[in-house]
């Protein structure tokens, strides 16, 4: 039998309140369940201490029985510390979306062709420095040779 910690919902419309269960899987979320293992009350504030109740020992027994948490019951037993936090890959989420990606890239065209513009502009007065130092040596040069006549 696979055996499921979720949460099965109850309460009145728009007045959401969950008993954490162990049930099997292939009974609806709602349905028969082996044992009530705790509550949740996502209506309550976040640092409230009756916001999320359980029997962690019922708990640790269902988790030696093989029983799997699903994603946010095993997010509850992380912050109870009874679980081992683990990653979540979720790589979409971390990208930016296409007309976020097409405005860094001008930027990154942008910044390119300036970076170009500083190194050209930067470049362009040492060679004309160069040329003119090379004139006024050629000059004297000449100014030497006539001299020298």
């Amino acid at each position: 039998m696979a055996m499921k910690i979720r949460l099965a919902r109850g309460g009145s419309k728009k007045r959401p309140h969950y008993s954490i269960v162990a049930s099997d899987s292939r009974m609806p979320r709602d349905g028969r369940f082996l044992e009530k293992l705790g509550t949740y009350n996502p209506l309550l504030p976040k640092d409230s201490e009756d916001r999320i109740k359980m029997d962690m020992e019922r708990v640790q027994h269902w988790l030696s029985q093989g029983a799997q948490p699903t994603d946010r019951v095993a997010r509850f037993l992380e912050a109870a510390g009874v679980k081992e936090k683990s990653d979540r890959a979720n790589p979409k989420k971390g990208e930016p979306g296409k007309a976020a990606q097409e405005r860094a890239k001008k930027r990154a065209d942008r910044e390119e062709a300036a970076r170009a513009a500083a190194e050209e502009a930067k470049n362009a007065p040492a060679a004309a420095a160069e040329e003119t130092s090379v004139e006024v040596a050629d000059e004297a040069a000449a100014d030497a040779a006539k001299a020298d006549e």
